[in-house]
């Protein structure tokens, strides 16, 4: 039993100190554009769903059917998270595809709202996906978990609507260049327009 404890530490060094050896060489690829292998690649998913699955699980949910709360949400997906997830009628970006791990496209599905608030309040860690928790009050990030239960099946006119109708995100640093309506609006969000005239989508 002494011999097999001892071989069993002897490896962990050997181990922990390959591990080190590999680090240190820095010949690891850490370019957003050179991707994991697909063994890698299922496991940080499997790991990342199932961490988000375990935090979020006993998150109580308000209701989310307030349209006020919706409204306040669209404003705030506007300014925080077209750039990375688009909105209806909006076109790729020159930044989305240089993201590794992409990020989803929130307009087609609905995303669990316990697991929605988690991953906006912390982020997910060696992703474009930021921790919003550290500028924003629960309250804000239910709003915005309220409108992304309403945005799937949403078209670009009623999209534009409810972003023109709700409050700006404050919170956000936005230019004058990005103001439509006398919201505060980010470029990305912006770009829901027809790219050919400049001029918003007012139909699906």
């Amino acid at each position: 039993m002494k011999r097999l404890i001892i071989t069993f530490a002897i490896l962990c060094v050997v181990v922990i100190a390959g591990v080190g050896a590999f680090v240190w060489s820095g010949v690891y690829n850490i370019g957003a554009d050179d991707h994991h292998t697909k063994p890698v690649y299922a496991l940080m998913q499997a790991l990342r769903e199932r961490s988000i699955e375990h935090h979020a699980r006993g998150i109580v949910v308000p209701n989310l059917d307030d349209p006020q709360l919706i409204l306040k949400g669209a404003g705030q997906y506007a300014a925080m998270c077209t750039g990375c997830h688009l909105a209806p009628g909006m076109a790729e970006n020159e930044m989305r595809p240089g993201l590794y791990p992409k990020p989803p496209q929130l307009s087609k599905f609905r995303p669990d709202p316990r697991e929605a608030f988690w991953v906006i309040k912390h982020g997910i860690k060696m992703s474009a996906m930021p921790a919003w928790g550290s500028s924003h009050d629960d309250d804000t990030i239910w709003s915005m978990v309220a409108f992304l239960q309403k945005l799937p099946g949403m078209t670009p006119a009623q999209y534009k609507d409810i972003v023109a109708r709700a409050p700006p995100d404050e919170d956000m640093d936005m230019d004058e260049g990005t103001k439509m309506q006398g919201m505060t609006m980010p470029a990305a969000a912006a770009s829901a327009a027809d790219p050919a005239t400049g001029a918003s989508a007012t139909s699906p």
